[in-house]
């Protein structure tokens, strides 16, 4: 009896964070204990590029009751801290998130031809397209390198289409909670599930300039457009706004009245002070702000397994929702906690492709009170309203720095102007500048250039799209 206990292999239990993930999701799939599943040949901890260990792709077979149709549905392990033992995610005193707080989802309607073999062959099990996995672990390096995290209402403008083909119109992404999985307590945290939803480009527009879930509620309305689980059809050939025109309409009467719920986006920019003839106290611009900031990081104390990479810049701008102005700050971790530098004035040159969105924060934002962020690779830069709470800057010293994180106060007097001053330079939202543009308030010491900033890191490399080999397993709940 002692010897055949010596034979027998002693039991691997699965990591906590992710076992409670698996457990979840047996309750949800309990007829597809072995779903199959993307897997990285190289795992993060080990020098791989991919972050998310896992992607699991469960077959729907459709709900008639619910309106559901039949799709793939797949599920990513990783941007939440699957191991608890620090060797993806540091644990910070009393944060309850599980990592970055959040899982990755999509799914995807069955094509005619699936739907097809699914009916004249019930038993033979089919493959999911494994497109949506190399989607998935793009905007999971994304979220790592950036230290970006998604919240529900987001968008992302993917700017080419989700499956690589040439004939979908679908290329951008919405961010949803997942209608089913919702978000789970685990040993490690709460895990919020964030599903991406393909769009197209009008419906990411209207969600940029108003209100992401508002548009989201757009989509559930009806089948065609995703339904109530906002399944992502690839062949889908309208808008939501061009199968149903009153809700465009109702949309423009909303952002009008109400404002807009985007709080920033990732762009390109730069800046420099203004300097009046009499002395300044402190200069500062962006050159020598961005590269502190990056030494700082470097200089920060990390273990072995979470060694910094190169920071690879993403090649889409990426919207925050969030209204709180605190989460408009552009790094988690500060060296310091400086007091706010007060600038005597201030130039800001920023990139074309995001000129777009300066009509929108004065006239969707700022004026309705709120406040709009640049996000650049380490630093920020903050519009506020007079009205905002907690900024560092004030009518009588309306631009600051404050660490990492620049702060530009624009009073309730000159906003009007401003929305005049942008649409006379031509600066909508739907226009992209092709000459360099400069705008100037002389009285304000503000002075505004649209241009492409000249980069500050330049050995940053650009990323790719493409995810590093794969591999398709099953995987056992046990």
């Amino acid at each position: 009896m002692a010897e055949a206990n010596l034979d027998k292999k002693p039991e691997v239990k699965p990591p906590p964070g992710l076992k409670a993930i698996i457990d979840h999701l047996g309750q949800v799939y309990p007829k597809q204990p072995n779903p199959l599943q993307v897997t990285t040949l190289l795992k993060y901890w080990l020098g791989g590029q991919d972050p998310l260990d896992y992607i699991s792709m469960y077959n729907y077979p459709g709900d008639v009751d619910r309106n559901v149709p039949p799709h793939w549905h797949y599920i990513s392990f990783g941007l939440s801290d699957l191991h608890g033992d620090e060797r993806v995610h540091l644990r910070e005193e009393g944060v309850t998130r599980s990592g970055m707080g959040f899982e990755l989802t999509f799914r995807l309607a069955k094509t005619e031809v699936e739907l097809k073999q699914q009916i004249e062959n019930p038993e033979k099990p089919q493959r999911p397209p494994t497109w949506p996995a190399n989607l998935l672990q793009a905007i999971g390096r994304y979220c790592f390198q950036t230290g970006n995290g998604l919240c529900f209402g987001d968008n992302i403008p993917w700017r080419k289409t989700l499956d690589g083909s040439t004939t979908s119109k679908l290329q951008s992404l919405l961010v949803a909670q997942d209608p089913q999985l919702g978000c789970i307590d685990t040993p490690t945290g709460t895990v919020d599930f964030c599903q991406i939803v393909g769009v197209f480009d009008d419906e990411l527009e209207q969600a940029s300039r108003w209100n992401g879930r508002g548009v989201l509620n757009f989509l559930r309305q009806d089948m065609q457009t995703g339904g109530d689980w906002l399944v992502t059809n690839m062949d889908r050939q309208m808008s939501v706004f061009e199968l149903f025109p009153e809700t465009l309409l109702n949309l423009q009467d909303d952002l009008e009245k109400q404002g807009s719920d985007l709080a920033g986006v990732n762009a390109d920019f730069t800046f420099r002070e203004l300097k009046p003839t009499k002395e300044v106290k402190e200069e500062v611009d962006f050159q020598s702000l961005s590269e502190k900031c990056a030494n700082d990081e470097n200089n920060r104390q990390l273990t072995d397994t979470q060694m910094k990479r190169e920071e690879p810049s993403f090649p889409q701008s990426m919207s925050m929702s969030s209204n709180s102005l605190h989460k408009s700050c552009p790094l988690d971790f500060q060296a310091q906690a400086p007091n706010c530098i007060s600038l005597d004035g201030i130039e800001i040159t920023l990139a074309p492709g995001v000129a777009k969105y300066l009509l929108l924060a004065i006239k969707d934002r700022i004026r309705h009170g709120r406040h709009f962020t640049f996000k650049a690779q380490h630093l920020a830069l903050t519009l506020v309203a007079e009205s905002v709470t907690g900024s560092a800057v004030t009518v009588n010293e309306p631009y600051g720095v404050l660490g990492y994180w620049i702060q530009v106060l624009i009073p309730d007097e000159l906003v009007p102007r401003l929305m005049e001053d942008f649409r006379s330079a031509g600066l909508d939202e739907k226009c992209e500048p092709k000459e360099r543009l400069e705008l100037e308030w002389p009285e304000k010491n503000l002075k505004l250039i649209i241009d492409q900033p000249e980069p500050v890191l330049p050995n940053v490399l650009p990323m790719s799209l493409d995810a590093a080999p794969l591999k398709i397993s099953s995987v056992s709940s046990d």
